[in-house]
């Protein structure tokens, strides 16, 4: 009877791989999908159908073994589990605090629409489709294309909307980037992270009496 009340504690906690291996494999397995994703279509990280949500679901399946070995211990997943969110926020952190950092890792808006005019060679490089973009458009309580100052393909894969009405100058909530490829002065844009430190509105006076000079 002892048998059936026997716990084997080291199998059930302590890892059968080296605590150095329990670390490893979960980083490389996360920057190498991190690294898959960055490439992929902004957009395919928005949508939810079927098609995304067997991919996520055949992913989590495939790249299991290879965090966790032959190891089903409880403090190697804790290790795992740990290393993971560590790592998630100190790329978090990088970002939140480097421009160059976030374009690196997360890449760039992107302008679709610009004063009621598709951009196409940023729809097909993006793989966004019209059906999408319109529909987003008409969920934004529009109906007239002429409406739309900009839309925007932002770095989650959504897609904002800015009305026509709404577009005030300087447009300073928009990226330097976006403003950049509208021929505009990019040190107006308060969207980054070098003006966070600044009272609001500095960087875009700033940027504007600097382009007058």
């Amino acid at each position: 009877m002892d048998h059936l009340f026997f716990i084997p504690w080291h199998d059930l906690l302590m890892p059968k791989p080296s605590w150095a291996e329990k670390v490893l494999r979960p980083v490389l397995v996360y920057l190498f999908l991190l690294l898959l994703f960055r490439v992929a279509s902004k957009r395919e990280l928005a949508q939810a159908t079927l098609f995304d949500f067997l991919i996520v679901l055949l992913i989590s399946n495939v790249v299991q073994n290879a965090m966790i070995g032959e190891d089903n211990s409880v403090l190697g997943a804790c290790a795992g589990a740990v290393m993971l969110v560590v790592l998630s926020g100190f790329l978090n952190r990088i970002t939140a605090n480097s421009h160059k950092a976030r374009v690196i890792l997360e890449g760039n808006p992107v302008l679709l629409v610009h004063n009621g005019k598709v951009v196409e060679d940023s729809m097909r490089k993006e793989a966004v489709t019209r059906y999408d973009l319109f529909s987003n458009i008409r969920k934004a309580g529009l109906v007239h294309l002429s409406d739309v100052a900009f839309a925007l393909l932002e770095l989650d894969g959504s897609i904002s909307i800015i009305r026509s009405q709404d577009a005030k100058s300087p447009a300073n909530c928009l990226p330097p980037e976006i403003l950049a490829a509208l021929g505009q002065d990019p040190r107006v844009s308060e969207a980054h992270e070098s003006a966070s430190g600044r009272p609001a509105g500095q960087a875009g006076r700033s940027g504007l009496a600097t382009g007058g000079r």
